[in-house]
């Protein structure tokens, strides 16, 4: 009795044992980040993006039209070559892509508003697969509307991200839902090799020069914290950020009185809004010259790739986070790259 009862559950655990492995073979996980996670079964492919949850059909995709809102997720559909996917955009005069401004021009991609006003009809009539954009409260009666006409409202909060490679990693979204997902992937992984390579080519510095960054709204400076994506990009520069030791993962704000206190010995001063001379500065606060980086230091701003109120530091920098790595190796060690130009920030005179 004893030896037909142990011949059963042992068949039973076999049988079990061999139903999980048919389980996960049959789902497959691709983390991107804490925030976001794509998975995938033979019939569905998931998206968990913050709080949102979505599940798509295969049948229905990959995706042939999509509208965006916001120009930091048309990095990522540049970097892919998926141009010719978008029906419409929004606030054209933030973008910077010249294939896509040459196709609104063109009329192949509509302007459908922006975020004083969408257009919701004209969305509604381009009778797009999805809409992308970040997730804005205010929105949400926007949001409700698309969804009631069976418009798919994807939600991809890519500035939320700190690491940089992590924020790259959208390109694997992208490869996903648009069936490039070879290409999205070769994509990343070429620019994590890059990234990492310049990381280790920094880090053989000894010298590690004192960094401030951002510059005064009103009466706050805001600097980023210590656990930011600009931090992470200044060590792995081979700088030393003056907000190395916080551990916040937004904006600290802080008086004039205690960054000066903090900058006294710093010798670089990065991502000063889109101000193209260094004398600019002292007409918004004369209080700057008081300080020593703005008197004997190097003084950067985020003008390498602007045109008129488009930046993009905020589209394709989004993206290609190894050559925003470089930029800030190029200004901390400028031996490493002496003939390279910088590509999105600008030394200011």
């Amino acid at each position: 009795m004893n030896a037909k009862i142990f011949s059963i559950i042992a068949f039973l655990l076999i049988f079990s044992c061999k139903k999980k492995v048919e389980i996960s073979k049959s789902s497959e996980i691709l983390p991107i980040s804490s925030l976001v996670e794509l998975s995938e079964s033979p019939e569905m492919v998931k998206l968990r993006s913050g709080k949102h949850q979505y599940q798509f059909s295969k049948k229905k995709l990959p995706f042939q039209n999509v509208v965006l809102l916001n120009a930091s997720l048309i990095g990522y559909i540049s970097e892919l070559e998926l141009e010719n996917k978008m029906v419409g955009v929004s606030s054209p005069e933030y973008i910077y892509s010249e294939k896509i401004l040459k196709a609104i021009k063109e009329g192949k991609i509509q302007n459908i508003g922006n975020e004083q006003k969408y257009d919701i009809e004209r969305i509604i009539s381009l009778k797009p697969d999805a809409v992308f954009t970040n997730y804005i409260a205010s929105f949400e009666n926007t949001y409700e509307i698309l969804e009631k006409n069976n418009i798919e409202v994807i939600f991809l909060d890519e500035y939320l991200e700190q690491q940089p490679l992590e924020k790259s990693a959208y390109l694997k979204i992208f490869g996903k839902l648009f069936g490039v997902e070879a290409k999205a992937h070769s994509k990343y992984e070429s620019i994590k090799k890059n990234y990492e390579y310049l990381k280790k080519l920094a880090s053989s510095k000894v010298e590690k020069p004192l960094v401030l960054a951002n510059e005064m709204y009103g009466n706050q400076w805001f600097l980023p914290g210590g656990k930011t994506q600009l931090a992470y990009f200044i060590k792995d520069a081979g700088g030393n950020y003056l907000m190395k030791q916080n551990t916040d993962t937004k904006a600290v704000p802080l008086s004039f009185e205690e960054v000066f206190k903090k900058a006294e010995n710093a010798k670089i001063w990065v991502n000063i809004g889109n101000h193209k001379q260094k004398n600019e500065l002292l007409t918004i606060n004369p209080n700057y010259a008081k300080m020593k980086v703005f008197q004997n230091g190097k003084l950067y701003s985020l003008t390498g790739k602007e045109r008129g109120k488009a930046n993009d530091f905020f589209e394709s920098g989004v993206v290609r986070s190894d050559l925003v790595l470089k930029d800030y190796i190029k200004i901390m060690h400028p031996d490493l790259f002496p003939k390279d130009p910088l590509n999105y920030l600008s030394e200011l005179k």
